[in-house]
């Protein structure tokens, strides 16, 4: 897992080490699905390797009060710092389909949900008919396990029901983590985390 890095060779090493650890879940999630493990693999990988640590004064004057979050469209992750800056987090994720549904720029935590319940938008079942009206927490809800709602209407960081969309374009603005990365951000985040993304 992407956590706490101090320096440019332990995030090598962990970096090299979650690759292999990413896998493993899709291993037992997609046997006989129509993309193969090792393609996930292979995909998975090929995404980590794109990664690069980042320094919150890049894009932050101050960690205070609660942290703050950084997703990245172009590399397809999640960054993380707690307001101490002794917990770095940096986790693959799905980002936009495509630039109508980007938004970039500041805003921040405003909602935290655990086993959230998923109501497409209307645009959305414009797009595909066929959406549900509502979708109950469980395996097929399309924010996973936990949503952290951003300031922007319809935007989150959220889990994810189909780990094959993580490191993909896939989504409708959204920001999808594997259940596991959003389990391990959620108790880190507060209402209120500051939050941009690039």
């Amino acid at each position: 897992m992407y956590e706490q890095f101090n320096s440019r060779r332990g995030f090598l090493i962990a970096g090299a080490a979650a690759a292999a650890a990413l896998a493993t879940p899709a291993r037992a999630q997609f046997t006989g699905a129509i993309e193969g493990e090792q393609s996930i693999r292979e995909r998975v990988q090929h995404n980590t390797m794109g990664f690069r640590h980042t320094d919150w004064r890049d894009h932050f004057s101050t960690l205070q009060p609660h942290g703050a979050i950084l997703t990245d469209i172009s590399s397809r992750c999640l960054h993380f710092w707690s307001a101490d800056a002794e917990t770095y987090l940096l986790y693959p994720c799905s980002v936009p389909m495509a630039a109508e549904f980007e938004r970039r720029g500041r805003t921040q935590i405003v909602l935290k949900r655990e086993n959230p319940v998923w109501i497409p938008t209307d645009n959305m079942r414009q797009r595909d008919p066929g959406l549900p009206a509502r979708v109950e927490p469980g395996p097929d809800n399309p924010l996973g396990t936990r949503a952290l709602n951003l300031g922007w209407t319809y935007y989150r960081i959220h889990g994810i029901d189909d780990v094959r969309k993580i490191g993909r374009k896939a989504s409708n603005g959204c920001f999808g983590l594997f259940n596991h990365h959003v389990e391990r951000l959620f108790p880190l985040v507060q209402v209120g985390t500051q939050v941009r993304v690039i």
